[in-house]
């Protein structure tokens, strides 16, 4: 009986650290699946945004026949922001693609920012109403993707102070976890939301 409770004894001893590095594991695993189910939402935001654009660059065409090189380089943008968005969606922590992406969408936002100036010169594009719907869809796509954006960074910082801490920043080293990236607005002129008003 006491040889039976001295091996109870023996193999609870040794399997309470098992447990406790499990669970850590788990706890960093979790993390982790959240910040990039957070990207995800921004990534849905982001191709919504993407596939309305070439339909605002269509419907300004016919008016801004003189805004070429505008509109061609909206497009370019688009695309660039669309491949980056593409390269960061199979790995949301790399800091590498977040930041290519988060370059992208500054870029987009410029040009953007661009045709908006000009469209004011052409008053019969500001009243036209696919404009106007395109307009409002742009406007809340905005809106999403800053609020995702938001969750997305509040994930990524719960993720690396799980990782940072200890002791799951011992076990963080020991299963090559690495820090996430957060998506940060490059410069202050993307802090300022683009006015999208015809």
């Amino acid at each position: 009986m006491t040889t039976l409770l001295i091996i109870l004894a023996v193999l609870a001893i040794l399997l309470i650290p098992v447990f406790f590095v499990v669970g850590l594991y788990n706890g960093l695993v979790k993390k982790r699946n959240l910040y990039r189910n957070q990207f995800s939402q921004i990534d849905v935001q982001l191709k919504r945004r993407h596939d309305l654009i070439p339909n605002l660059v269509e419907t300004a065409k016919s008016y801004m026949e003189h805004e070429r090189e505008t509109l061609e380089a909206v497009i370019k943008a688009r695309n660039a922001a669309e491949s980056a968005r593409s390269s960061a969606s199979p790995e949301p922590g790399s800091g590498e693609s977040v930041a290519a992406l988060a370059a992208a969408e500054s870029g987009l936002g410029g040009t953007l920012g661009r045709l908006f100036a000009l469209s004011e010169n052409y008053p019969e594009l500001r009243s036209n109403q696919n404009m106007l719907q395109l307009q409002e869809e742009l406007t809340s796509t905005e809106s999403r993707v800053a609020f995702a954006r938001q969750g997305y960074n509040d994930a990524v910082m719960a993720f690396n102070n799980k990782l940072e801490t200890f002791p799951s920043n011992i076990v963080a080293g020991m299963f090559n976890f690495v820090q996430a990236t957060l998506f940060e607005v490059s410069d202050d002129s993307e802090r300022e939301v683009v006015e999208v008003k015809f």
